[in-house]
């Protein structure tokens, strides 16, 4: 489900709540799933309950999952993610375009690299082939 690496600058919690956060948008969490509870997946990656406990309130504030008290933690529909986090993914894309094209990467290639995400082709951490 999550894998942590340990020789990673990004605190524990933030790689958890970067591999929930992954599992969401690439579907492998779909809309109203349950995630596994704090003590069971802080049990099974062994670490501290409140990393899990920090992560999945942030999640929570972000709009990627959604508690309900006494059942637990789900994931939430896409139409529930923060507003304030989508404008800072578009400004990061927005940075990141810009500088594609000015190391030569055309329009055509940027639109491919966006058709294949859509298509749940391109992962993150990918190279530049499409």
């Amino acid at each position: 489900m999550i894998r942590l690496n340990y020789r990673d600058a990004r605190p524990i919690y933030e790689q958890v709540k970067d591999g929930l956060r992954h599992l969401v948008v690439t579907g492998a969490l779909q809309a109203g799933d349950r995630l596994p509870s704090v003590r069971s997946l802080a049990s099974s990656l062994a670490i501290n309950p409140n990393t899990i406990q920090r992560a999945y309130e942030a999640l929570e504030r972000e709009g990627y999952l959604y508690t309900v008290a006494g059942k637990g933690s789900f994931a939430s529909p896409q139409a529930d993610v923060d507003a304030g986090r989508r404008a800072r993914l578009l400004e990061q894309f927005d940075q990141s375009a810009a500088e594609l094209l000015f190391l030569g990467m055309t329009v055509a290639e940027l639109g491919a690299r966006l058709q294949a995400a859509e298509a749940g082709r391109v992962r993150p951490g990918e190279g530049e082939s499409v």
